[in-house]
């Protein structure tokens, strides 16, 4: 039987592999939209295994290494290369580099969409009442679990913080709550406890936001809001780290390892709810690497020499001024930039063995 770590670690190698392949499948297919000439799509990377076939002047072949995969653009460094990616025109390698991030984003947000699908909408601007403490004055005034709040003192409610908000400015006061009950409008009086007893509140409801199903096309919407979130935030931190908003070890850098420590705790910890449920441990694994998509594809458009980001960087002055920096100066910097990242990501690879992270 396969143990628990050992089943994480094929999960994150197939999934992580999957987002990695789609980014490179995105600069194929922009490039070869482009007529920009790939001469080899790697499945995994090198060294080579075997040539698997030819298509189009592509080789597609499999590679040692089973993890991720790569595209070859012909005369990647080279402006005299007629078909390559550094000869054509600005806004087709701009469009080609942008690719691979998009369809990274795009990953996130289908991943969103399904789990959004499978699971349901929330709808926040809706209150309703899950649970009804016995003998609290929520009970004693008549609100059943499945009421829905529609004003209290006369304030309308479209969340969950108006109706505490207005309770805690009301407490030992009677209070008038309008409803919603089978179609037809309640109300009702009730006095909010000042003292109510531990682990409830003064009313003695729990309130929620219902849940409303939609299919996956219906859910696209959502799932677009969840990715552009996830990506404001990544683009935040950086100025939160200088405000003192994050503290350093939380947004420390991390290598395909120290992402494999964090899933496999998250795994671990999800297990349990999962017991009986199968449909859930994949909803939570969708979740995570949605979540990682979205920071692929983020990460890549960073101004960084080697990442696409970098090279995008090199365009903007020939989209500004039409004239090109010279390639001698952009393979310069390319190279350097390559090197210091290589080491960067050695050290990080490094804290992650010494270091692990540890979630709290």
């Amino acid at each position: 039987m396969i143990n628990n770590t050992t089943l994480s670690l094929v999960e994150f190698l197939l999934a992580l592999s999957f987002l990695l392949f789609v980014h490179e499948l995105g600069h194929f297919l922009v490039g070869k939209l482009f007529g920009i000439h790939a001469e080899e799509f790697g499945f995994g990377y090198p060294p080579k295994l075997v040539k698997l076939f030819n298509l189009g002047g592509t080789d597609f072949t499999l590679n040692l290494i089973p993890f991720g995969a790569f595209v070859r653009f012909k005369g990647e460094m080279d402006p005299d290369e007629p078909g390559g990616l550094y000869s054509a025109n600005k806004w087709k390698r701009l469009g080609t580099l942008l690719a691979g991030s998009f369809m990274n984003l795009l990953t996130g947000v289908v991943l969103f969409a399904i789990i959004i699908s499978q699971t349901g909408l929330p709808q926040p601007e809706i209150v309703q009442i899950a649970s009804v403490e016995p003998g609290s004055p929520a009970a004693e005034a008549g609100i059943l679990p499945g009421d829905q709040i529609l004003t209290i003192e006369e304030t309308p409610v479209d969340s969950l913080q108006i109706v505490s908000e207005i309770t805690q400015q009301n407490l030992g006061e009677m209070v008038e709550v309008e409803l919603l009950r089978n179609n037809e409008t309640v109300f009702i009086t009730l006095i909010p406890r000042t003292d109510p007893p531990e682990g409830q509140g003064a009313m003695g409801i729990v309130m929620q936001n219902p849940i409303q199903d939609v299919g996956f096309f219906r859910a696209i919407p959502a799932g677009m809001r969840l990715g552009y979130m996830q990506f404001r935030q990544l683009l935040s931190v950086p100025g939160m780290l200088i405000r003192g908003e994050v503290q350093g070890q939380d947004a420390r850098l991390l290598s395909p390892k120290g992402i494999f420590d964090v899933y496999s705790q998250v795994r671990e910890e999800a297990r349990p709810a999962e017991q009986g449920q199968p449909g859930l441990a994949f909803l939570n694994i969708a979740w995570f690497f949605a979540l990682i998509s979205v920071s692929l594809g983020f990460t890549n458009l960073l101004p960084i020499p080697a990442l696409d980001g970098g090279r995008i960087l090199f365009i903007i002055p020939e989209l500004l001024t039409g004239k090109r920096i010279p390639p001698k100066y952009e393979n310069m910097v390319h190279l350097v930039g390559y090197t210091a990242l290589l080491i960067l990501m050695g050290y990080v690879f490094f804290q992650d063995f010494v270091n692990p992270i540890v979630l709290p």
